[in-house]
């Protein structure tokens, strides 16, 4: 009968054990310049945060649309506009929320998606090389906007660009993109006498031209000396397209969408009565929708 070499078995336990004494207690793995898109659910959310951060004090889409790119999502406002509504679920910073919010805003409103590779063609000393060129990807409703493709011919000394004349002329840049087009119309305008509800409530619901509420609209109410922004979306449970403000008794406002929409001005807290005689102030409720 074979005897059990006890003596290898051991070794091999040792040498297992100094192993992973090593790996995880003396040397452990450290993670060193990983990129974005391989970080934690909740280290994006931080990392977009930043983003909004960032963009909300220099107002630098181009570069804020650079780093959301790392994070490859899908489709990058609809992601924004989630996560804005998890951090108001969450009780997190108002503030942050409206960063977040109000980036999302500023991509929809440009009608700029991040950027994805397309090939274009480059002619270089009679060679045919397939550069990437950056293209958007728009929204069905929006106006696309596209890179032509130029054959460029390069010289020892110049870079001439073929085109309808012969003179040097810049590499191709993204053209003008429009808004949203058509001006959102004010369909709808009533007074809200409901004691459950706060007073001076103002309600605001914005709609596309199918009547589907649409979130993260930049609202700019205004008044005498003061002005304020906020944005749809930001309360789920009362609707995607739903934004609200209270309104200051005897102040005077004018409602907007940032996007380009009818104003609706003139507007103050009602005087309302309950059944039993008591005073107190409503609301008004205002529909904005898209032709």
């Amino acid at each position: 009968m074979n005897r059990i070499p006890w003596a290898v078995l051991l070794g091999l336990l040792v040498g297992v054990g100094l192993g992973l004494v090593y790996s995880w207690t003396i040397s452990p793995l450290r993670v060193v310049d990983a990129e974005p898109v391989a970080l934690r659910a909740d280290f994006k959310d931080q990392y977009r945060s930043a983003i909004a951060a960032a963009y909300a004090a220099t107002g630098d889409l181009t570069r804020a649309q650079a780093r959301l790119s790392l994070l490859k999502d899908s489709d990058p406002i609809e992601v924004l506009n989630a996560q804005a509504q998890r951090m108001l679920a969450t009780g997190e910073s108002l503030a942050e929320a409206d960063q977040v919010a109000a980036l999302a805003s500023a991509l929809a409103q440009n009608g700029i998606d991040l950027p994805v590779s397309s090939p274009a063609v480059e002619v270089t000393n009679n060679t045919v090389n397939t550069l990437p060129t950056l293209t958007s990807a728009l929204p069905p409703s929006e106006i696309p906007s596209q890179l032509t493709e130029t054959p460029i011919i390069e010289t020892p000394q110049v870079i001439e660009t073929q085109a309808t004349s012969a003179s040097s002329t810049p590499r191709p840049t993204r053209t003008p993109i429009p808004t949203f087009g058509s001006p959102f119309a004010l369909t709808g305008q009533e007074s809200i006498c409901d004691p459950n509800l706060s007073d001076g409530l103002l309600q605001i619901v914005v709609l596309n031209s199918n009547r589907r509420q649409m979130p993260g609209m930049e609202i700019l109410i205004t008044w005498e000396g003061g002005a304020e922004n906020f944005f749809t979306g930001l309360k789920p449970e009362l609707g995607n397209g739903y934004a609200d403000y209270i309104m200051t008794p005897d102040v005077t406002y004018a409602v907007q969408l940032r996007q380009g929409s009818d104003i609706a001005s003139g507007l103050t807290t009602p005087t309302c009565q309950t059944p039993d005689g008591a005073t107190f102030f409503g609301g008004i409720k205002l529909t904005f929708q898209q032709p």
